[in-house]
């Protein structure tokens, strides 16, 4: 299941690196945002215009296709980096220490391994729709209005290179903190209990109001 993690911060390499990946993933998730209203967006604009002026916007299904990447991928790293992915933690919940440390650190090894075979797969994928001698570079496009579609096989392998480089990280991290026998590594999402959640929601909301 999904729950509340923290990541903690400090002056090493290791939180360094993970701040300014962080950056980048704000901004991938900000994007995502961003295609999510945009579909709102066109939705309303397709039903109005269906309802007052009897033409609703044209290729409202290959625009949806064409921004579904970006909901879908873009912000699964900034996810991952907080710990909010689903995931089945009743046996990980009651590790704690080394033990802990090598299961997360197992699970990260296989995603990433998983990762780097997708993004291989994925940027052939895309390879095969991209070809700068035809008209707009596409060798396919939407069945509708003709949109190219090699942007949205390009965000896939994007996306998920950055989730590739948020793993990194957080092998680095378990991998770390498994050596040295750390009880609260940086840089890994640390799944909070029910009173550190609250303490955490209460100090961020004294925060705003002190501002």
């Amino acid at each position: 299941m999904a729950g509340s993690s923290a990541v903690l911060e400090d002056g090493s390499l290791l939180s360094r690196l993970d701040r300014q990946l962080l950056k980048l993933e704000q901004v991938f998730a900000l994007i995502s945002g961003l295609a999510v209203f945009s579909l709102m967006f066109l939705a309303a604009y397709s039903v109005g215009g269906r309802k007052f002026f009897a033409s609703p916007l044209a290729g409202y299904v290959d625009w949806i296709e064409a921004l579904m990447p970006l909901i879908a991928f873009m912000g699964i790293a900034y996810v991952q980096r907080d710990g909010s992915h689903i995931r089945m933690d009743m046996v990980i919940g009651k590790l704690s220490g080394r033990v802990l440390w090598a299961a997360e650190l197992l699970s990260v090894v296989l995603i990433l391994l998983l990762m780097i075979a997708l993004v291989m797969g994925s940027w052939a994928h895309f390879e095969r729709s991209f070809d700068c001698a035809r008209p707009l570079c596409s060798r396919d496009s939407s069945i509708d209005i003709g949109i190219p579609i090699w942007p949205s096989k390009l965000i896939v392998p994007v996306a998920f290179s950055v989730l590739c480089l948020r793993l990194m990280i957080q092998v680095w991290g378990y991998g770390r903190a498994l050596v040295l026998g750390l009880e609260s590594p940086v840089a890994v999402p640390l799944v909070q209990s029910i009173e550190e959640q609250a303490l955490a929601e209460a100090d961020q909301l004294g925060g705003h109001d002190n501002g």
